[in-house]
């Protein structure tokens, strides 16, 4: 079983890996029924989902009306307005088959723009914080890509106090100097807050090349199951305060959930030259630069 800690101050202990529901765009229900039974082997128990993945929402309907106390369940919404986030929480909550969500979330918070909207008088933020008093939601996080959202974050932490965080992180991210500078003060300050912080991408190989000609199962181009796999996920997880998010390839459920278990509570991070002699084998390149990579 793969080990649950505390979800920052929720109260609510959350497996170190979280199912990723960006995994059911455009699946059929057939096939996201039988992942149900592949978490219950894992213990996983946290499901982030958004109004925006297809129809993401409406394939854990099925699951929740029999099983919604298995899970601490989480959502979001892009939109930036007050009324919009009200309105996609509602559908959202519609969608889901339930009366609450554990956790919305504000979805890729980081252009500036968007940014003032979202937390001026009347944005999303004080919508969901109204939300969260009604009890819509228990908690509300924000996410985000690209190399500039862990400064972003922590702009936003300092403005509303957010229960959880998401940002990218794996080890050619991490490499960028500016970027993990920005991390390391994000995480410095969540920890002090008992925000939450969950990761994606952390099994990223590269973007997928303009010739590539198979099956595309996620924006970008995952590694493959193996041992760069694991060592990805040992790379995430050798950090105490992280939570890895899966992949939106379904494919790579069970090799990541194998490799969580395996690895065990607190795993010991992969040595370096282990990681960058994986990105040279693999041909493994960042997803984001900072400037023309950086939106998806």
């Amino acid at each position: 079983m793969i080990e649950r800690v505390p979800f920052g101050r929720t109260g609510h202990a959350s497996s170190r890996v979280v199912f990723g529901a960006a995994a059911f765009i455009g699946c059929t229900q057939d096939r996201a029924d039988a992942v149900l039974p592949l978490l219950r082997e894992f213990g996983v128990n946290h499901l982030d989902t958004a109004a925006d993945y297809g129809d993401s929402e409406l394939r854990l309907a099925p699951w929740l009306a029999t099983a919604r106390h298995e899970f601490f369940l989480a959502t979001k919404t892009g939109a930036r307005t007050g009324d919009g986030a009200r309105a996609g929480l509602e559908r959202s909550l519609e969608r889901l088959g339930v009366d609450h969500v554990d956790l919305v979330q504000l979805h890729n918070l980081v252009e500036p723009e968007e940014w003032e909207t979202a937390h001026a008088p009347g944005g999303a933020v004080e919508a969901l914080a109204r939300a969260r008093h009604e009890g819509l939601a228990r908690f509300v996080g924000v996410t985000g890509h690209g190399l500039r959202i862990a400064a972003a974050h922590r702009r936003s932490l300092e403005r509303f106090d957010f229960d959880s965080v998401l940002l990218p992180y794996n080890h050619l991210l991490l490499d960028d100097p500016g970027y993990r500078h920005e991390v390391e003060g994000l995480l410095s300050l969540c920890d002090e807050r008992g925000v939450a912080v969950q990761t994606i991408k952390a099994v990223a190989r590269r973007r997928w090349a303009e010739d590539h000609g198979g099956p595309r199962f996620s924006w970008y181009e995952p590694l493959p199951a193996g041992p760069e796999l694991e060592h990805a996920v040992g790379y995430v997880l050798a950090h105490p305060q992280l939570f890895l998010n899966t992949s939106s390839d379904l494919r790579l459920l069970r090799p990541v959930l194998e490799a969580a278990e395996r690895l065990g509570p607190r795993p010991a991070a992969p040595a370096p030259e282990v990681l960058d002699a994986d990105a040279e084998r693999l041909g493994m390149r960042p997803l984001f630069d900072g400037t023309t990579l950086e939106r998806i």
